[in-house]
């Protein structure tokens, strides 16, 4: 095995890495005194090694001399160091300083005199991170980001498969969280973090992440500020102050930091260098760009850095909403099922583990940080939470409906979903019709559910406010953030923006917030103070909505940009209405549906007298035709190319168009509209002979000769909606593709205009609220990416890609026989002809009902073998499903680094020995 299996790749780095021509022999002398790499001690460095190129930049040859005068890891006082190098002490100790200050040293004060002394340090954990602690000199040496990377790689790739649990006093080991582990009274002192801040009472520092730092000047980062994450104790406080790479800090803001980390779903690790009674750092680590939790996660050898804790799932208490499964920094839970299938209960599979089998980069898994966010097993999870576009837990928030947790439940929907009040009435239920009980009899009544959930975001007293948890320590994010357009889309990115700690900036032209939610969907379905109210909620979080603004016209986005916005999210969706392309439809009284029910929701009266005809067969179809009936038309037909089972329309719109009076027409299509005196007064149909042709792309066929006409006084064409764009790009290089939709990368949403993304209508075309939601999400994580100096806007992102359990194979035994619920009508309003919406909410008793028989298909499962015991999944949880146990005590095993080969020469023959003569499958 030799590093050439994962080389630096030098070309994808944004910086150029210096290589003298002429080494300088002292450089490359203490970069093989230093260097625990095997082959690096045993033949000469050369310019190309980074042992020589990481420290040639920063370390003159007069620090050299004094260095080669010093061991490694071997304190030195100032008179021994003066006696060592014969430079006087007002000359050495300046010296002194100034390579503890790049650092090459550090300091300690561990003697019987309490006297200061000088330490030289491994490179890792020492001066290749300790290099990497101040940003100005990351940016003037941008060498030594790539220089901490090898160093945590090149002297592991030959030997991390040997190495025994508790890591054999190399690098940093993991330590759980405290509360996970509080009522484990297995647990010894070092596993509790108390223990070691009691340990050094009083003497803390916080620094920056020089993981964090590094990675982002790679090109690599992962978003957080990295400020204060590291946690210095003892003598390395006192170190990192003096050399000005952090600040003290007192217990309590100990604990503020440690409880952000596990807000933001960090690992807790502490180094692992000086056997079980020292340390000097408490780490919180981000997986994507952790030079110590790479040492496991890319080499497949959790022995590394695991702690003695493992999780385990408690089935019947899992409701698969997946939040565990989203911040494990392992991949090691992921999402299955709980009901058995007919061959019996589903055997999850687990990861290989290097302890019997030989292992080299074929076993290695270069790509963990992308392949640890996988959310689901193959065989599938939960039907309802796979459908839906955004993902919600429901199976989570039907459990706390159950369970009397509203409020809960509210919060567990507004992880995915800023508008569960909206959604609860006007969703296209994927979800339900995902349902695996609809395999019983009727799919569990989700949305019903959530929308009594939501009433409570409806009173101000109850509202659900999330908080604000950047992934910072100095509070939010100050980059400027300027969304255009107010509907679901760029309310939901401003919305997860703000809980991320921005402050965006939404424009929206109309005189309202909203949208289609606002100015397409009527108040029958939709009354206008749900939107408000879910509107007002994100707006307390800090977003700013500037209505009557049309970007592009009021302002450019050069303008803007020149007021320090750092990027765009253009979600102005589909405003406009399409024309069919015949005669006739330029008629005063032929109106598109889009403008037909912007006006209607605007409050503006209108009297429809006479007959109307409404063409599509979608929903907007369905709004137009009953809105026209409240308008006053005396009848209403709606004509549509689709057969009654194809109808884009979802069923129950359909029923309730016809109950109100609607008559809908299958098979039709517009040829020409007849006019007299200018006016609408007919419409010419002819048969629709197929809608799609055999590749399923829309393409319809009529014959000509079977026409019928359709007397009317007004028509509506409700066949598609069209982009106004207005000015808005100009300028800019976004380029428009099929329908004058922007395009944009599948992931990440992003324009050929780097600082500019899309989403919702304007990139999909028409779809639904909830897609617009979800994509809005996804928004917010790019553009909190992008405007993060460095950061990756791809590695270690969630995919969201969920997969459903076969319906066709479950053992489904015993289960509510209650039927389904079913929402009343309220009985003072005439819902066939009034605009306030009459659909009642379900009644708390029906709630217990109808969470009854929710199957409760999914829940999440472990992989032991990858589990690292962290505890992070535990603090997610809040169904007290997941928990910590002491399962490998051994890896809590602390040696120096001294004798790191004392504890891997045992394991290693023992290891030997198994994969020589095991028996194998053991």
């Amino acid at each position: 095995m030799s590093q050439t299996h994962f080389p630096l790749d030098e070309s994808k780095l944004p910086f150029k890495i210096p290589k003298d021509e002429k080494p300088r022999e002292k450089i490359l002398k203490l970069g093989q005194k230093i260097t625990d790499r095997i082959p690096a001690k045993l033949r000469p460095l050369t310019a190309e090694d980074p042992e020589y190129w990481g420290l040639a930049g920063l370390v003159t040859d007069e620090m050299a001399d004094v260095a080669l005068k010093m061991k490694v890891r071997k304190p030195m006082t100032l008179p021994e160091l003066v006696k060592a190098t014969g430079k006087p002490a007002e000359e050495l100790e300046p010296l002194l300083y100034q390579m503890s200050y790049v650092g090459l040293l550090e300091y300690n004060w561990e003697n019987e005199r309490h006297e200061k002394q000088y330490l030289l340090p491994m490179f890792v954990p020492g001066s290749a991170e300790f290099f990497n602690m101040q940003k100005s000199q990351i940016q003037d040496h941008p060498e030594v980001t790539a220089f901490f990377e090898r160093m945590t790689f090149l002297p592991l790739e030959h030997i991390t498969a040997m190495v025994p649990p508790g890591g054999a006093g190399i690098g940093m080991h993991v330590i759980p969280v405290e509360k996970a582990i509080e009522t484990e009274n297995q647990s010894v002192d070092i596993e509790h973090i108390s223990h070691w801040l009691k340990k050094y009472d009083g003497k803390y520092a916080a620094s920056p992440c020089s993981c964090r730092m590094s990675r982002a000047r790679m090109g690599e980062g992962c978003g957080d500020d990295p400020e204060d994450w590291c946690i210095g104790v003892g003598d390395m406080a006192d170190y990192l102050v003096e050399t000005k790479k952090g600040h003290y800090v007192d217990y309590d803001e100990v604990m503020r930091i440690l409880k952000r980390a596990e807000d933001n779903g960090f690992v807790h690790q502490i180094t692992n260098i000086d056997g079980e009674n020292k340390i000097f750092a408490i780490c919180n680590c981000n997986v994507n760009i952790c030079n110590a939790l790479r040492t496991s996660q890319l080499f497949n050898t959790p022995n590394m850095s695991r702690s003695a804790y493992v999780a385990h799932v408690t089935p019947e208490n899992c409701v698969a909403c997946g939040r565990c499964v989203e911040y494990c920094p392992a991949g090691a839970v992921k999402l299955g099922q709980k009901l058995c299938t007919t061959h019996g209960p589903v055997e999850y599979p687990r990861q290989e583990l290097p302890d019997k089998v030989k292992w080299g980069p074929e076993k290695w898994d270069i790509d963990y940080r992308d392949k640890n966010r996988i959310n689901c097993y193959d065989t599938g999870t939960a039907p309802c939470k796979t459908a839906c576009p955004a993902h919600i837990a429901v199976q989570g928030y039907l459990k706390m409906a159950a369970q009397g947790r509203y409020t809960d439940a509210l919060a567990l929907i507004k992880r995915e979903n800023p508008f569960p009040a909206v959604c609860g009435r006007v969703c296209n239920r994927r979800c339900e019709d995902a349902c695996t009980r609809g395999t019983v009899d009727q799919a569990v009544a989700i949305d019903e559910v959530k929308k009594f959930i939501a009433q409570k975001d409806l009173e101000a007293s109850t509202r659900y406010i999330p908080p604000i948890n950047p992934p910072s320590n100095r509070g939010g994010f100050e980059e400027k953030i300027a969304i255009i357009g107010a509907g679901p889309a760029g309310l939901s990115c401003a919305y997860y923006l703000a809980e991320k700690g921005y402050r965006p900036t939404v424009f929206e032209k109309n005189k309202k917030p909203g949208g289609m939610l606002t100015y397409g969907i009527p108040s029958y379905k939709l009354e206008k103070d749900v939107v408000e109210a879910e509107i007002d909620i994100i707006r307390q979080m800090g977003v700013e909505i500037r209505c009557g603004v049309e970007v592009g016209k009021d302002v450019t986005l050069d303008a803007l940009r020149a007021q320090g916005y750092k990027a765009f999210y253009v979600a102005i969706g589909c405003q406009g209405g399409r024309k069919a392309g015949v005669p006739g439809e330029d008629a005063p009284n032929v109106v598109t549906a889009v403008d037909f029910l912007h006006k209607v929701n605007e409050g503006e009266k209108i009297a429809l007298n006479g007959k109307i005809v409404v063409v599509g067969g979608g929903n907007v179809a369905i709004d137009v035709v009953r809105s026209g009936l409240r308008c006053g038309a005396s009848a209403a037909d709606m004509y549509c190319l689709e057969a009654r089972e194809q109808m884009p329309a979802t069923p129950a719109e359909i029923a309730e168009a016809e109950e109100d009076g609607a008559n809908v027409h299958c098979g039709w299509g517009p040829k020409e509209i007849l006019t007299k005196d200018g006016k609408a007064v007919a419409v010419v149909f002819k048969r629709c002979v197929s809608v799609y042709d055999a590749e399923g792309k829309f393409a319809p066929t009529y014959d000509e000769n079977d026409t019928i006409t359709v007397e009317c006084d007004h028509v509506f064409l409700s066949i598609g909606q069209s982009i106004q764009w207005g000015g808005l790009l100009e300028g800019s290089q976004v380029e428009l593709g099929r329908g004058g939709r922007a395009v944009a990368d599948a992931l990440t949403y992003q324009t050929a205009q780097p600082d500019v993304f899309v989403g919702g209508d304007v990139y999909t075309g028409p779809k639904f609220a909830i897609d617009a939601i979800a994509a809005g999400k996804e928004g917010a994580v790019s553009i909190h990416r992008f405007v993060q100096p460095n950061t990756s806007m791809t590695i270690g992102r969630n995919r969201r890609d969920f997969i459903q359990l076969n319906k066709d194979d479950l053992a489904l035994e015993s289960y509510d026989t209650t039927a389904r619920q079913t929402a009343g009508m309220a009985e003072d309003i005439d819902y066939h002809h009034s605009f306030r919406d009459g659909h009642l909410t379900f009644t708390e008793e029906q709630v217990k009902k109808e969470t009854a028989r929710c199957l409760g298909c999914g829940a999440s499962v472990v992989d032991p073998n990858k589990c690292i015991g962290c505890g992070v999944c535990t603090t997610k949880c809040e169904f007290d499903a997941i928990h910590l146990f002491r399962e490998r005590p051994e890896c809590s095993t602390m040696v120096r680094s001294e004798d790191k080969f004392k504890a891997i020469l045992p394991y290693m023959i023992q290891r030997e020995f198994k994969i020589r003569f095991g028996k194998k499958g053991d």
